[in-house]
């Protein structure tokens, strides 16, 4: 319903007093599809969406887990919160659900209404809709929080001028009350993530954010360094800033200057849907390095500043990538005193009853596994969280054991695995009657050790149907797949073995494990989300290893070598680099020096298939005998049926001197001189050229130009070309 300039879209009114009648940026048919989905499927149903979409789209816009960057913050329904370029809402529902008003403003009016749409229940939202700078004269300066979330980086889009990002940050400043925060959300210019061959998120393009976005254009993010800078400069003093992992776009994980990653946390790094990326090293390996040598908060993929006095919460992990019934965020806490704490919430209603069956766990689990010296961390409820202690000085018995890994030390290593098989046991022994109540998640991270105590620190699963045996199995099976590697390990090797951990055993843990997660996963109603771990593969990017890349640049140059009278040696070869002047067709122009007496050619480095087309000499095409005498290769001569059905000529061939000859194939490759297809089975295929055999070749320096379709053959391909081979050797072998 529209009266004048306000519309009511259920509970949430859009204002448009200041629209200037037009949207000016637009995502086109992807906005439209999103504005039937919120106007037709219910929130609790964005996930199955997500699922069958396979969009990255829908997956940016409707995902609740990109509410998690808001979620943590300290807020309350006294408080009022301006969002500046809300957007579809990502965000707007949850500040609508924690602060007693929010006030948006986004210059497009049809991202409004998709925003007003899929939040039409919330009566305490109103959304500006038009350009920032016309509308922030009309609004107040009383704001508790005025929220930038992936916004502040198009300042100059804003505002303009010289120095539009502190331009922004102190019009925005005019708009919080003193004791009222700043929260920015955004990328980190240096974020390993694109050293490692992410594009970068704005421009899609490699590593220009690195280099200090060359080509231009409005859009800006910054260092840390930068960011302070602009804060100092602006008269900011307070401010914090913690870094959203993997980045602020779906964060799982928030730490801060006070609470730091440990080595082996960071290893969920594939997590950019929007596009393709190049995996140029292992990220986990590189940010456990940064993190010994105290660099993560340089490197970190975004950041998040929070201005104003310092806050308890120092650290956020959210679990809410599961069924709404199952949603939790732990976080941990420093009070005044410097004391600190964890507390485990509910991410939404639908969760209150499981954090409440912690409370269960913790009593059944103290008595069940006392006396196998376990301890649980010590728990205490109220009516919205449990709290637990906070273990200082504590590592994981995960990190010692790698400790012993690293060191070879395999009686180390033996007597811990003992001991938590004896704590496992033990629970067994604790119960007189019946299956006891087991800690399914007893993995070997979620034991901390301080000296002789050990305490179990998660304790959410828990299961009356399996033995201890099988979660003795569990911890080593997860054990292994957080890092492959380990299980090449000697020490390992031998544990495993002597708990019967052969592949039948891997096969069926997996097959538990995966029926465990997708029980998580699956809604009350029976919908299943997508684990935040495969969405990139339902979408359907590519991560694609360096290694894969490089050898695929490699197949596609062809290398040279040239004969003085010598041989053909390194010393006088170089690269082609665009021969190939489509996929599979091959034109190679080679300068020829008077005294080159013969020219090698390497088409590929990789089994393959030639059609020669035709071979010049300057502007001459060399004749069907000349190529005879001149031309040999190290591959075998096939037919022109060859390379459609992988049948061989039945001819004998001299393998490694075979003459160019014969017929050509009947299709669209077929060679301009009727010269049959020439397979090379090895990684180092030739055809050379002996320019002294040929009797009428020109005076000084002249141009050899090869022209040949290349054929590079799967697996089954291979198999089928070299069985044919194998039959017509025999069968001259037996004539």
């Amino acid at each position: 319903m529209q009266k004048g300039n306000l519309e009511k879209i259920g509970a949430v009114t859009l204002n448009y007093s200041h629209y200037p009648g037009e949207d000016f940026y637009c995502d086109g048919a992807s906005e439209d599809e999103l504005l039937e989905i919120v106007r037709s499927v219910p929130p609790q149903r964005y996930a199955q969406a997500i699922r069958e979409k396979k969009s990255w789209e829908v997956l940016y816009h409707l995902s609740d887990l990109r509410e998690n960057i808001v979620a943590w913050l300290p807020m309350d329904k006294s408080m009022k919160v301006l969002e500046v370029g809300s957007g579809c809402g990502a965000v707007t529902g949850r500040l609508a659900e924690m602060a007693g008003s929010v006030t948006c403003v986004e210059l497009s009016r049809k991202r409004s209404l998709i925003n007003a749409y899929r939040h039409r229940d919330c009566g305490n939202v109103t959304v500006h809709v038009g350009n920032f700078t016309d509308i922030e004269p009309d609004l107040p300066s009383d704001y508790d929080f005025v929220c930038l979330i992936g916004v502040f980086e198009y300042g100059q889009s804003y505002i303009g001028g010289q120095t539009p990002f502190h331009d922004f940050y102190r019009i925005l400043r005019k708009h919080v009350k003193p004791d009222g925060r700043i929260v920015i959300a955004i990328e980190n210019k240096m974020g390993l993530k694109y050293w490692a061959g992410c594009q970068e998120d704005h421009l899609g393009t490699f590593f220009s954010g690195l280099e200090d976005y060359p080509g231009g254009g409005a859009v800006r993010t910054f260092t840390r360094g930068g960011l302070e800078r602009i804060l100092r400069d602006c008269g900011e003093t307070a401010y914090q800033f913690y870094y959203p992992y993997p980045d602020y776009k779906f964060m799982t994980m928030l730490y801060s200057d006070r609470y730091l990653p440990r080595v082996g946390e960071l290893s969920n790094n594939l997590r950019n849907f929007d596009r393709d990326r190049m995996l140029l090293f292992d990220e986990k390996r590189v940010f456990d390095m940064l993190i010994r040598e105290n660099l993560f908060p340089l490197y970190s993929n975004s950041f998040l500043v929070l201005t104003g006095p310092e806050i308890g919460t120092v650290y956020s992990r959210f679990s809410n990538d599961r069924a709404a019934r199952y949603g939790i965020r732990t976080d941990i806490g420093q009070r005044p005193d410097g004391v600190r704490y964890v507390r485990k919430y509910p991410a939404g209603p639908e969760a209150r009853a499981h954090i409440r069956k912690l409370a269960d766990n913790y009593r059944s689990f103290s008595a069940g596994y006392a006396a196998g010296g376990l301890e649980m961390n010590r728990l205490s409820a109220s009516d919205s969280y449990v709290e637990l202690e906070f273990l200082e000085s504590a590592v994981t018995l995960e990190e010692l054991l790698d400790d012993c890994l690293q060191k070879n030390d395999e009686p180390r290593f033996l007597a811990l695995f003992s001991r938590y098989r004896e704590a496992v046991m033990g629970n067994r022994s604790a119960v007189s009657d019946g299956m006891p109540l087991q800690d399914f998640d007893l993995i070997f991270s979620n034991i901390c050790v301080q000296g002789e105590k050990w305490t179990v620190i998660d304790y959410e699963w828990a299961s009356a149907e399996i033995r201890p045996e099988d979660i003795i199995q569990r911890a080593l099976y997860c054990y292994v797949l957080e890092n492959g590697k380990r299980k090449e390990h000697p020490i390992l090797q031998r544990i495993l073995a002597e708990q019967g951990m052969d592949g039948a055993a891997f096969a069926r843990l997996a097959g538990r494990e995966t029926a465990f997660q997708e029980a998580v996963m699956r809604e009350s109603d029976g919908s299943l989300r997508t684990a935040v771990t495969d969405l990139r593969h339902l979408i359907g990017h590519l991560a694609l290893p360096f290694q894969e890349a490089f050898a695929q640049i490699a197949n596609k140059r062809i290398e040279i070598f040239e004969d003085y009278g010598e041989g053909y040696s390194p010393a006088h070869s170089y690269h082609i680099q665009n021969a190939y002047i489509s996929e599979n067709l091959l034109s190679a122009r080679i300068l020829c020096g008077e005294c080159v007496k013969g020219i090698r050619l390497d088409p590929a480095e990789e089994p393959c298939i030639v059609h020669v087309r035709r071979v010049l000499l300057g502007e001459r095409q060399l004749t069907e005998a000349e190529l005879a005498r001149a031309v040999v290769t190290n591959g075998e001569m096939l037919d022109g049926g060859l390379a459609q059905s992988g049948g061989v000529r039945n001819e004998k061939v001299r393998p490694g001197k075979v003459l160019l000859k014969g017929t050509a194939p009947r299709d669209e490759t077929r060679p301009a001189c009727g010269f049959p297809s020439v397979f090379f089975d090895t990684a180092d295929p030739n055809i050379n050229v002996r320019l002294d055999l040929l009797e009428d070749r020109p005076a000084g320096e002249t141009v050899l130009t090869v022209e040949a379709w290349i054929v590079r053959p799967d697996e089954e391909m291979l198999k089928s070309l070299r069985a044919g081979l194998a039959r017509r050797k025999r069968f001259w072998f037996q004539r």
